[in-house]
C-alpha cells in the first residue's frame, strides 16, 4: 500500500477519534451509527470486493448478532461484554457457516438467490414467531458493561468502543488480505478455475471467508443493538443487504478504505436529502435524491469514490495503471513456499 493510503487511513481514524470533542450529542450518535455500518460494509467487502462472492443476505448475519445480544442479556442486570460480544459474533458466524456450506455449492446468480433465500428465512423466523418479538421487535433495557472499565450506556464510551471495534476490524482485514490466505481469495476472485489448476481447493477458502464475514457482521449487529437498545425484523431485511452492497460499490470495490468511504458517503448523502432545513417538504421524498446521486456516481465514477484521485491523475497524464494479476502472484508465492 502506498504511503499516501496509509496517511489517509490514519488521518480518517484520527479524525473519528477527535470527533466527539467538536460535535454535539446528535453528531456523535450519527457518526457512531455510520461506524457500525462501516463495519458491516467491511464484512461484505471481504466477500464481494476480495473474493468475488456477491452475497445478498448480509443483513441476516447483522440481525442475528443484534438479536443474540438482546436475547442473551439478563433482564435484571447488565451482561458482561466479555461473553455477550463473543456470543453474538459466534451466533452470526454459526449461521454464516451453515449458509455458506450450502450456498457456496452454487455460483453466479444462483448463489445470490440462495443467500437471499436464507436471509429471508431468518427474517421470517424473527418476524412471525414470539422468539424475536414479532414485528414489534424487542428492547435491550440494560446495556452491557465490562467491569468498571466500560459502560456502553454512556454515549461517549459507546462511541469509543465502536471506534476501537472499527479500527480492529480494519486492521484484521488489512493483515488478512496481505497474508497467503488473502492472496488466495484475490486469486479466486480473478479466476477460480486457474486457482484450481494450480492445486488450490477453493471451497474451504471461500467458506472461511464467508464465515469470517458473518462473524464481523455479527459484531456490527451487536453494536447496533447496544446503540439503539432495540432490535426489529427490518434489521434482517433484504433492503439493508442491498444498501450495504451499494455502500461498497459507491466507495469502490476491492479496497477496504473504499468500504469506509462508501459507508460514510452513503449515510451522509442520505442524511442530506432527509434534511427539511435544506429541502423542506421535498425531504419526505429523500429516496429520489439518493437514487439520483447513486445513478450519477455510477455514470461518472464507475470505479467508486476511492479511485477519484487516480481518475484525476489519469486524465492529467493520459496513462492508466495496469493492475497486477493476483493468480500470477499466488503461483509465484507457491513456488517460493510462501503459500
Amino acid at each position: 500500500m502506498h504511503i499516501s493510503k496509509h496517511v489517509f487511513v490514519a488521518g480518517a481514524f484520527a479524525a473519528l477519534a477527535a470527533w466527539p470533542a467538536f460535535a454535539g450529542a446528535y453528531g456523535v450518535d450519527l457518526v457512531n451509527k455510520i461506524m457500525v455500518y462501516a463495519i458491516l460494509a467491511l464484512s461484505l467487502e471481504l466477500l464481494v470486493g476480495t473474493t468475488g462472492l456477491v452475497c445478498f443476505g448480509q443483513a441476516a448475519f447483522f440481525g442475528i448478532g443484534a438479536y443474540a445480544a438482546v436475547l442473551l442479556s439478563p433482564e435484571s442486570a447488565p451482561a458482561s461484554i466479555a461473553w455477550l460480544l463473543p456470543a453474538a459474533m459466534l451466533a452470526a458466524g454459526a449461521f454464516a457457516l451453515v449458509v455458506g456450506s450450502l450456498s457456496l455449492r452454487t455460483k453466479g446468480v444462483y448463489f445470490i438467490m440462495v443467500t437471499l433465500a436464507f436471509a429471508q428465512m431468518a427474517y421470517y423466523v424473527v418476524h412471525d414467531t414470539p422468539l424475536g418479538g414479532g414485528s414489534d421487535g424487542i428492547y435491550l433495557y440494560i446495556k452491557p458493561t465490562l467491569s468498571t472499565l466500560v459502560d456502553l450506556d454512556s454515549p461517549l464510551q459507546l462511541y469509543a468502543f465502536t471506534w476501537f471495534c472499527l479500527a480492529a476490524v480494519f486492521a484484521l482485514l488489512a493483515l488478512t488480505l496481505r497474508s497467503p490466505f488473502g492472496r488466495a481469495l484475490a486469486g479466486i476472485r480473478v479466476n477460480e478455475q486457474r486457482m484450481r489448476a494450480t492445486g488450490f481447493s477453493t471451497y474451504p477458502y471461500k467458506l472461511a471467508a464467508f464465515t469470517l464475514s458473518g462473524v464481523i457482521a455479527g459484531l456490527a449487529g451487536f453494536l447496533f443493538a447496544v446503540k439503539d437498545g432495540y432490535v426489529n425484523p427490518e434489521m434482517l431485511s433484504w433492503h439493508l443487504s442491498g444498501a450495504v452492497l451499494i455502500m461498497i460499490i459507491f466507495g469502490g470495490l476491492g479496497h477496504l478504505r473504499g468500504a469506509l468511504i462508501g459507508a460514510f458517503a452513503f449515510a451522509l448523502v442520505q442524511e442530506f436529502f432527509k434534511s427539511e432545513a435544506v429541502f423542506g417538504a421535498f425531504a419526505k421524498h429523500w429516496h429520489l435524491g439518493l437514487g439520483f446521486t447513486i445513478i450519477l456516481s455510477a455514470a461518472l465514477l464507475p470505479r467508486g469514490l476511492v479511485h477519484v484521485p487516480a481518475q484525476i491523475r489519469e486524465r492529467l497524464t493520459g496513462r492508466r495503471a495496469v493492475p497486477r494479476d493476483p493468480v500470477a502472484t499466488i503461483r509465484k508465492g507457491a513456488r517460493h513456499g510462501i503459500v
